[in-house]
């Protein structure tokens, strides 16, 4: 089971959980939940995308994390449009017999959609608005699993 979503509405992480826990012959699931961070004095985020191409290059990170390590489900839901700190931007949420592969699965698609997924952020900070540049980092941690 593959879903992945991009949408304006809030993240229902307690119903997307529970939709991975339903899933046959999984002995572990593992989930990440990305917050809006308040980081330098950010009021608002708004996050934009390319629609199709957004839900595509998403699905193409799940398809790969299934076939990686045999997921019997992969869940990616991210918000787009304008946020708050504290609200939930992205919830990644895998199935797996095992614990090991639940986990590395779940870190590889959160590394890969920062920098793999075609999202726009925007800060706003004391009334100015400000684009994020890739980071570094996250390129380095999106490339450890080539």
């Amino acid at each position: 089971m593959i879903r992945v979503a991009v949408s304006h509405a809030p993240i229902a992480v307690a119903e997307a959980l529970e939709a991975i826990e339903q899933v046959a012959d999984a002995g572990a699931v593992a989930s990440f939940t990305g917050l809006v961070r308040a980081d330098d004095g950010v009021t608002a985020l708004t996050l934009e995308h390319y629609p199709g191409m957004t839900e595509r290059a998403l699905d193409a990170i799940a398809c790969a994390a299934r076939d990686r390590w045999a997921l019997k489900a992969v869940t990616i839901l991210h918000r787009v449009g304008p946020m708050r700190p504290g609200e939930r931007i992205v919830f990644v949420g895998v199935a797996a017999e095992h614990r090991q592969a639940a986990l590395d699965a779940c870190a590889y698609c959160i590394d890969r959609l920062k920098t793999d997924a075609p999202f726009w952020k925007c800060e706003a900070v004391d009334g100015a608005k400000r684009w994020v540049e890739a980071r570094e980092g996250d390129r380095a941690r999106a490339d450890r699993w080539d």
